[in-house]
């Protein structure tokens, strides 16, 4: 095999690696979306009218501001709801 055949097949696997992120990862998990606790512009995804997909939030601990955590995870922290506020 050439070298830059080799090359490519290690940075192909690489990049796969990568693509598995540790959000696709716990997604296949029971997972539960937390909204009111995500940081400004670090919510996973939707953050109500007006935005359009992750970190889009506009304040800390937006009401309609979602992050997705493993279940179990929302009664450990405070000031969140399973629903939006």
């Amino acid at each position: 095999m050439k070298k830059t055949t080799t090359s490519a097949i290690v940075a192909g696997a690489i990049t796969t690696a990568l693509s598995l992120s540790p959000l696709s990862l716990a997604q296949a998990a029971d997972t539960e979306k937390y909204y009111g606790v995500a940081k400004a512009g670090k919510n996973d995804c939707a953050a109500g009218p007006g935005t359009s997909c992750a970190g889009t939030s506009t304040v800390d601990a937006q009401g309609n501001a979602w992050m997705l955590v493993l279940k179990g995870t929302c009664d450990k922290i405070v000031g969140g709801s399973l629903d939006p506020k």
